[in-house]
């Protein structure tokens, strides 16, 4: 299901999402009926795999969007999450991550056009993964942010830590780093353990982005 106001960006994501072997079963210009439309989905039985939704949209023109993806989360927190917004705003992206497991994301509209990073950030998502927009995890991952935990994090497992964050495989941030899988495999085990995430959490990847996010 997709939320946009602007009728040219909300057909083009339609015609790209369909192109891509997507069904779109709802596409709407507001929040509330965002909601209502999800409600009536799950109502069904027949709910979405993926919400995507712009932050600024009527009936406000404010962060409604957010709002709408926020009580969404609430009301159906199995369904996946992608919020589109035109500039970093690291309040609406924390606020959107807070206490969750996964299944979210926060991109620019701008990374939209880069149709095949977009698209793989939907499969990351739609897996229960996180993917955060590389120019908000640049702006939240300053080393002033570390704290706890965090501060024991070397530099390259922040690195490895932020690319985790863009929702990349090992053997991306491997190749992004010029390192091996293993190398990746191994800072990737100093992180949860220095995050104190135990093996036995199945969603330790995510925690360890989420722990980041909000150091």
């Amino acid at each position: 299901m997709l939320a946009e106001d602007s009728t040219l960006l909300r057909e083009g994501l339609v015609g790209l999402l369909e192109r891509s072997g997507h069904e779109v079963s709802e596409a709407v210009d507001n929040a509330t009926a965002l909601v209502e439309t999800v409600d009536r989905a799950v109502r069904s039985s027949n709910p979405p795999d993926l919400v995507i939704t712009d932050v600024r949209m009527p009936p406000n023109n404010l962060n409604d969007g957010l709002e709408a993806a926020l009580e969404i989360r609430r009301t159906h927190p199995n369904i996946a999450l992608l919020v589109l917004s035109q500039y970093v705003a690291d309040a609406y992206a924390l606020q959107l991550l807070k206490n969750t497991r996964g299944g979210i994301g926060y991109l620019l509209k701008d990374r939209v056009g880069r149709i095949p990073d977009f698209m793989r950030s939907l499969d990351v998502i739609v897996s229960g993964g996180v993917v955060i927009d590389p120019e908000m995890v640049q702006h939240l991952f300053s080393e002033s942010r570390a704290q706890g935990p965090l501060a024991m994090l070397t530099s390259r497992e922040r690195e490895v830590l932020a690319k985790m964050a863009e929702g990349k495989s090992n053997g991306e941030i491997a190749a992004l780093l010029v390192v091996s899988e293993a190398a990746v495999s191994k800072h990737i085990g100093n992180i949860f353990a220095k995050l104190g995430l135990e093996p036995d959490d199945g969603h330790r990847r995510v925690r360890a982005v989420l722990a980041y996010l909000h150091g």
